[in-house]
């Protein structure tokens, strides 16, 4: 803004330029404050699923929201319409391994008599399945241990004890009520359900049982530090594959110290070992400091995968660790651009062709899925396929960037992905790597559900109690476990572990479902 009017040169010709430059400047302006205007209502009220308003599996195409090609793309689009598949209709079957309970409706014997006098046969039978529920149980176990005694040795005392009894079973939480069964039940409540104990209080009050939250938040200290020798295992697990997945996400705790108790700390995540039997390490820190990454790869070798923090550049100097970048990320981005722009917008194109360019790089992972290739055959189609788009889509981002304001939701997408670039791209030489890291995130997402239900943690080694629990749940769930039933069986075979062949004999990827299924019955360990 020009605040002194002698200094504005007499020339018309040269005010003339001056006000269409301060036009241009106040129109981008205006334009860079609507567009951040939008993406702040859209956080606020738009839709928060990612996916495509029509779903990415869908070859119904919109038919009043068509993209317009940009001016700039080369290539001509391309659409690939699936074969389409009748629905089926009717109400699917209930379970075959849920217990069923007969309830025969017969008619009355006196019917059974056809009116012409002979009796009638039976020809079949009509049946209708319900489903019931019976509501849980509370129980107690009573541990019976007879005494035995010689009377003839009573009065002998240098005979030795003459009293004899069976030891005591060895418990998961010494000197407590609570049985393995229970804590099962409760944790499963708090880590795969998101209920938190004030609420579980509650209900085992309907249920006639007093146990408090405060109770409840003891036996789980103490039973996540009876499973601390399985966490080691599972980071071992984890360090022993191929690729490790990592994210973080924040955390409230109330009483750490030399910190106030709205600050903020971390739950990280780490997610890796064998690829088919995956575990994961959740880990409690103060900060997002880059420390706790480096601490938790220290001597590892291969492929590590993360989002765009600043806090897994260092992966990026180790010459024994490939560092890939998150799709998934970069694909929000564009995202956010695309729906900042305003539906009254004549600028269309941008956002478009980079997202045509990630669903491409999609729909050959979903290929891939369906026909299950193996790794050779994956690596070979992703060099095929894959590979080209890739280098259009650099090719792309490189031209656009040079005409865009850096300031703009769009401009800092490009600026994103080509920072990224070299992480982006390298997925497709590791047939055991995904384009993004959602493996990570989704497994870090129940903590995040569970966080809006039970707000915060009271001190540090709650909060590391969570993280013990949550590595054990999510593992047992990558692993197809029930966690319920992972957990009982888990805690009444703790007690007994001692080397550590015994617990890893405990670990999910140890473990299969028909393996877990007499978890339900009273164990006497």
């Amino acid at each position: 803004m020009i605040l002194d009017s002698s200094t504005l040169p007499d020339d018309p010709d040269e005010l003339k330029r001056i006000i269409c430059e301060l036009q241009d400047s106040h129109a981008a302006e205006v334009h860079l404050l609507q567009e951040q205007v939008r993406h702040l209502y859209d956080k606020l009220f738009g839709r928060k699923s990612e996916k495509s308003r029509y779903g990415e599996e869908s070859p119904q195409l919109p038919l009043f929201d068509m993209p317009e090609p940009d001016p700039d793309a080369e290539a001509e689009e391309t659409v690939e319409v699936e074969q389409h598949t009748r629905r089926k209709r009717g109400r699917k079957p209930l379970p075959d391994n849920l217990p069923r309970v007969e309830i025969v409706h017969d008619i009355d014997e006196q019917e059974k008599i056809c009116h012409c006098g002979a009796e009638l046969s039976r020809i079949g039978e009509e049946v209708s399945e319900k489903l019931d529920i019976i509501p849980a149980v509370i129980q107690v176990v009573r541990h019976i241990r007879p005494k035995y005694s010689c009377k003839n040795c009573e009065n002998v005392a240098e005979k030795g004890p003459t009293v004899k009894v069976a030891p005591a079973p060895l418990q998961l939480i010494p000197k407590a009520i609570a049985s393995g069964g229970l804590m099962a039940h409760i944790l499963t409540a708090k880590f795969v359900d998101s209920l938190p104990f004030y609420r579980q209080e509650r209900q085992f009050d309907r249920l006639g049982a007093d146990i408090s939250r405060a109770t409840m938040c003891r036996w789980a200290m103490r039973v996540a530090e009876a499973c601390i020798p399985l966490k080691a295992l599972l980071r071992q697990e984890i360090l022993s594959g191929p690729l490790i997945n990592a994210d973080e996400t924040t955390v409230q705790v109330l009483k750490e110290p030399g910190k106030p108790a709205n600050s903020t700390s971390y739950m990280w995540v780490f997610r890796g070992g064998p690829v088919r039997a995956p575990s994961f390490y959740f880990q409690y820190h103060q900060t997002r400091a880059k420390g706790v990454a480096i601490d938790f790869l220290e001597g590892y070798k291969g492929v590590v995968q993360t989002d765009g923090y600043a806090g897994y550049d260092f992966l990026d100097e180790k010459t024994d660790v490939a560092h890939l970048g998150c799709w998934a990320h970069a694909r929000r981005k564009f995202m956010e651009a695309k729906k900042a722009r305003g539906k009254n917008s004549k600028k269309t194109g941008g956002p478009d062709v980079a997202l045509q360019f990630i669903k491409d790089l999609y729909r050959i992972e979903r290929r891939a899925q369906k026909q299950n290739l193996s790794a050779y055959a994956l690596s070979d189609l992703r060099q095929k396929e894959a590979k080209p788009i890739l280098e259009k889509m650099h090719a792309w981002l490189i031209k656009k960037s040079m005409h865009l304001v850096p300031k703009s939701l769009l401009g800092k997408a490009v600026a994103y992905a080509l920072n990224q670039w070299n992480r982006l791209k390298c997925y497709i030489d590791f047939p055991f790597a995904t384009p993004d890291n959602n493996l990570a995130e989704n497994a870090i997402r129940p903590f995040c559900v569970g966080r809006r239900n039970w707000l915060f943690a009271g001190t540090p080694a709650g909060a590391e109690a969570s993280a013990t629990i949550y590595s054990l749940v999510e593992t047992a769930k990558a692993n197809s476990l029930e966690p319920y039933r992972y957990l009982r069986y888990l805690f009444e075979r703790v007690p007994v572990a001692q080397t550590v062949e015994d617990y890893k004999q405990l670990m999910p990827g140890y473990l299969t479902p028909e393996m877990l299924e007499e978890v339900s019955k009273v164990s006497l360990v």
